[in-house]
This record gives structure tokens, C-alpha cells and sequence, in this order.
């Protein structure tokens, strides 16, 4: 669960950062740019560790899965945060592609630590 926190904690410091130096309206619409994606990394983290540890024979189609799950709720949380929620097209998007892209890269970072154990 390390890297959950390592996860939340570059997310909230990197927001905090940022957030001291917009607007109200900005700094909320950087912080759900950061929440989907963030909640998503973290999720997928929590089960891919989990299977992988019991079954890693069933990871690839677990993972394919999640990416088919995973399509359909960005786009959903996307055309939500801007059609319902009324957000700003560039704070948001910004801000949610910029941790959509750091917080896959730490995923991935993590999982290839995770690999790399079992195969020592």
C-alpha cells in the first residue's frame, strides 16, 4: 500500500503547490483533474497487487479488462466534470491530463518493481 501513499502524497503536495498560486474557481478544477485519475491509479494498484500475488497466471486478461473499465470511466468523468460540473476546459484538462500521465508513470514504476521481486 506504499505506493498508494506515495501516489496520493506527490498528488496533494504537487496540488497544494499550485493551488497557492490560482484562484478558487482554478484550484477546484485542478483538484478533480487530479481525483479521477488519481483514484483510478490507486484502485488499480490495490487489485493488480492483490491477483498478482495470488494468481499472476490471470493478470493479463485482468488487466485488459480493467483498461476496457478504465476507458469507459475517464470518458464518462470527463464529459461529466465539464458538461455537469461546468468546468473550464483548460484548467481541467490540463490538470488531468498532467497527473493522468505522472500517476501512470508511477504505476508503471511500481509495477515493474513488483514484477522484477517475484522474479528474483
Amino acid at each position: 500500500m506504499k505506493p498508494i501513499a506515495y501516489m496520493a502524497a506527490a498528488s496533494v503536495t504537487s496540488w497544494l503547490v499550485v493551488a497557492a498560486m490560482v484562484d478558487r474557481r482554478t484550484r477546484i478544477e485542478i483538484l478533480f483533474g487530479m481525483l479521477g485519475p488519481l483514484a483510478v491509479t490507486s484502485g488499480t494498484w490495490v487489485v493488480v497487487s492483490w491477483v498478482y500475488k495470488l494468481r499472476p497466471q490471470e493478470l493479463t486478461r485482468l488487466m485488459a479488462g480493467a483498461f476496457l473499465l478504465k476507458m469507459v470511466f475517464f470518458a464518462a468523468y470527463v464529459a461529466a466534470m465539464l458538461r455537469i460540473m461546468g468546468f473550464r476546459l483548460v484548467p481541467f484538462v490540463a490538470s488531468f491530463t498532467g497527473y493522468f500521465i505522472g500517476l501512470y508513470l508511477m504505476e508503471a514504476l511500481y509495477l515493474k518493481r513488483l514484477f522484477s521481486e517475484r522474479s528474483k
